[in-house]
């Protein structure tokens, strides 16, 4: 095959390609030369003219012109190049047309959000269905290395692959293009395509949200039409964080323009990897044949490291995640599966243990993150809770809930290439004592008998496989059970309804939980897999799933209460606690003073230590909460605070012991004469207080504060705080406030000269003693800068700034409500009078 760098591209002299253009075109403006593999490309005002590389074939170049008139027709609203007519023409013995030329920022250079691959897909889709019903003699490219359908012929070039490793993941990506593809493509449709929307020339807008354009038509040709998406997507993923949900944006945006079929979702991934592995292989051919251009293979690690996450994923789950973008069923035949399985003339499951659940005393019990913290991390005392809560309510079981969010999975098996851990619940669990007996619900088959021994696993597993009435299969499995189950049945036996499958088994042998089996339906065992072939059953399965994929989750595995069919209030309904219903009650109950963080607030349910816990069990670690004073739920403060909540909780209009000795100890820190302490509920009320000692011991009312402090949320102290009253929502600073300078020594106007920011204090003191007011009470300051950006300021500024305080007769007031009592530095309970400095 013939390749691009057969020959340098054309290098006319700009000023007379730009003289042809405006005789030829009516082209005019400032020249600028433009890179180009192929072309010669100049752009010239408001257009751009490419000179056509001398092996160019002249039909292609008219299919290319024939594609952006037919768009120019179909599609006027695409931002997309228009050809200046009259199209081609000779020059110099090259081919020349002219284009408009289109503003904005490759794709490749800018942040990739939700919102721009939401565009990317619309623009695309919007661009599949333009070009429907558009053809041309040259489109059909017998021998195109960029016609998706034609991948095969570039298979051979995977053995110039180095790696060895690569080779192999490469070789796998076309043997399933072999197998899954090749079959389809003669159902799949079929048009002319761009098949080039690459990170280079899909085109972004100024403000990064919005695909701008698309260049470069070279590519343009006759194959199916999915592998539009599958083209844009192999380019659109590289490098993304999440490479399941950054493809539904886009997968979703680009079906509402151009909804794709069952059978074209069915071997998307299968394209995008193949458009990978055809671009290692190509590159990996051609540094062969040019070893001096070491671009060839830098450019192919990033394709690498999609592949390599692509096909560690089960393409079966791609698949689902794809169709579910796309608005179809994630798994083609869950439907018609629950459809059966809540047939309660069709299907009639008996119960899995040895007593009727439906007629049994139960207990629902949460794993979620706001369990007891021993409940999701110790088996042992896991079970003595769950059953202290079944004594509660005299029940004989206590069941997991299905779809729960849940803070215990914690082994590597729950990590994924999302960025988030698999948490979600999806299967049952009825927790029953150790050797209760596991029934079958329905007719079927032993799939598989395994022993899945790693922590956090199932420990002994059965799977069992049944069939609904016109022959589609399913599956049920019953996890953590006891080692006796191994021999209880075997592969291959055939089971009735109530036939003992398994025994319940205890934490040293079914994954280390507490007493239970997990009960879960699958729609599909997930088996197929990259390369020559797919997997056997291997007796293992997914019991939880990614928060942000259980729409696809619930299709593979739907609520085996569909088996159960317990009453609907068994379930309390958890919806009330998600973060979106959480919002919109604190929006109706709550004043709109009280900010939340985070675009997305979190739903923060439980604290440890340094570490802050969600609903869905994803740790945070805490750098920024200013309540827990020595990590949250410190057990030496839990049991203090309980212990004393149990005796006397009341005001302090009485006597004890406690107070004193508290404020004694508090009193011994402090040098003389400080000896008297003032006990409150809060910073602001701590604030409010000196600020009221400082006016009454000064007579005075003005107070200086630094720009950008806040000290609390009353009507005195927002008055003394900029960050609150010159901002959005504030009333601007009232004339008994004045502000000195922030001494930020990165921002500041003084950059680290704390002698400079103090002289702004003691201006603002001369300032609260003119023109009628009587001086200032007092100098407020944080030692740190919370609002400011947790700024540490200059050395020796607070001695100063204090001292030009108390010169103009005000009291200073250390604001340490955030950084003191051992929250920072390395005096962790010291005071230290910064005039002692």
């Amino acid at each position: 095959m013939s390749t691009v760098f057969d020959a340098p591209p054309p290098s006319l002299p700009a000023d007379r390609v730009a003289g042809f253009a405006a005789a030829t075109f009516g082209v005019t403006g400032e020249i600028t030369p433009l890179a180009s593999e192929r072309d010669q490309n100049l752009r010239v005002g408001g257009h751009v003219v490419k000179v056509a590389h001398a092996a160019e074939d002249a039909a292609v170049l008219d299919l290319q012109s024939a594609a952006l008139r037919h768009l120019a027709r179909t599609a006027p609203h695409l931002p997309l190049p228009r050809l200046v007519e009259p199209g081609v023409v000779q020059y110099d013995g090259h081919l020349v047309r002219a284009v408009t030329w289109l503003d904005g920022a490759p794709y490749a250079e800018v942040t990739h959000t939700p919102e721009l691959r939401r565009s990317l897909g619309t623009f695309m889709g919007r661009l599949s269905a333009g070009l429907a019903g558009f053809g041309h003699p040259a489109a059909h490219r017998p021998g195109f290395l960029w016609n998706l359908d034609d991948a095969a012929a570039v298979e051979p070039w995977v053995a110039d692959i180095a790696d060895e490793a690569d080779r192999a993941m490469v070789a796998g990506v076309f043997a399933r293009h072999r197998r899954v593809v090749a079959p389809r493509l003669p159902a799949l449709r079929a048009a002319v395509v761009h098949g080039d929307a690459n990170d280079w020339n899909v085109l972004v807008d100024r403000d990064g949200q919005r695909v701008s354009g698309l260049i470069d038509f070279g590519d343009v040709a006759w194959g199916r039409q999915v592998n539009e998406l599958a083209v844009t997507l192999a380019y659109a993923l590289l490098d993304v964080p999440d490479v399941v949900a950054a493809a539904s944006d886009v997968i979703a945006a680009y079906c509402a323009e151009f909804p794709l079929t069952g059978d074209e979702l069915h071997v998307l991934w299968e394209l995008v990897a193949t458009r990978l592995a055809v671009s290692v292989a190509v590159s990996s051919h051609r540094s062969r044949e040019f070893p001096d251009n070491g671009y060839l293979l830098v450019s192919q690690a990033p394709a690498l490291r999609l592949l390599r996450r692509i096909t560690a994923m089960k393409p079966e789950f791609l698949r689902a995640c794809a169709r579910a973008a796309a608005g179809l069923p994630p798994v083609p035949l869950q439907p018609a599966i629950t459809a059966w399985l809540d047939d309660r003339d069709a299907c009639r499951p008996t119960g899995p243990l040895p007593f009727d659940l439906r007629t049994a005393a139960r207990v629902v019990v949460s794993l979620a993150g706001d369990a007891p913290l021993t409940a999701i991390t110790d088996p042992v005392a896991s079970w003595e809770w769950i059953r202290a809560e079944m004594t509660a309510a005299d029940a004989v079981v206590a069941l997991g809930r299905y779809d729960e969010d849940r803070a215990c999975y914690a082994g590597e098996q729950f990590t994924t290439d999302a960025p988030e851990p698999r948490s979600v619940h999806t299967g049952i669990d009825l927790f029953v004592e150790v050797d209760t007996p596991v029934r079958a619900m329905l007719p079927g088959t032993v799939e598989t008998v395994v022993d899945n021994a790693a922590a956090y696993d199932y420990g002994p597993t059965v799977i069992l496989r049944h069939e609904t009435a016109t022959g589609t299969p399913f599956w049920v499995l019953y996890g953590h059970l006891s080692r006796a189950t191994l021999t209880t049945v075997q592969p291959g036996q055939q089971v009735s309804p109530g036939d003992v499958v398994g025994f319940v088994g205890d934490h040293t042998v079914n994954g280390g939980w507490a007493p239970h089996t997990h009960l879960q339906v699958m729609t599909t065992l997930l088996l197929e897999r990259w390369g020559e072939a797919d997997a056997a059953p291997d007796g293992n399965f997914e019991g939880a799933g990614e928060p942000s994929r259980m729409q696809v989750w619930r299709s593979i595995v739907p609520n085996a209460d569909l088996l159960l069919r317990l009453a609907p209030e068994t379930w309390e309904d958890r919806a009330a606690d998600t973060p979106d219903v959480l919002a919109a009650r604190r929006r109706a109950d709550l004043g709109p003073s009280l900010s939340v963080s985070y675009r997305r607030p979190l739903s923060i349910v439980r604290g440890e230590g340094v570490w802050l816990h969600d609903h869905t069990g994803r740790s945070f670690l805490d750098c920024v909460n200013n309540v827990a004073h020595v990590g949250h739920a410190h057990p030496h403060v839990v049991e203090s605070i309980a212990r004393q909540a149990a005796v006397l909780n009341t005001n302090t209009r009485y006597l004890h012991r406690t107070i004193l000795d508290y404020a004694e100890r508090l009193a011994a820190l402090f040098p003389d004469p400080l000896s008297v302490v003032f006990l409150t509920n809060s910073g602001s009320e701590a604030n409010e207080l000196a600020l009221r000692i400082a006016r009454t011991a000064t007579g005075r009312t003005d107070v200086v504060a630094l720009d950008w402090g806040y000290h609390g949320n009353t009507a005195a102290l927002v008055d003394v705080s900029a960050y609150k009253f010159n901002r959005k929502g504030g009333a601007g600073r009232p004339p008994h406030t004045h502000l000195a300078d922030l001494p930020d020594p990165y921002r500041g106007a003084h950059g680290a000269d704390g002698a400079a920011y103090a002289a702004s204090v003691a201006a603002a003191c001369e300032r609260a003693a003119a023109d009628g007011h009587t001086g200032a009470a007092a100098f407020i300051a944080e030692s740190i800068s919370g609002c400011g950006g947790q700024v540490a300021f200059p050395d020796g500024y607070l001695t100063a700034a204090f001292r030009a305080a108390n010169a103009a007769g005000a009291i200073t007031i250390a604001d340490e409500v955030q950084v003191g009592f051992g929250r920072v530095g390395t005096h962790l309970w010291a005071f230290q009078p910064q005039l002692e400095g």
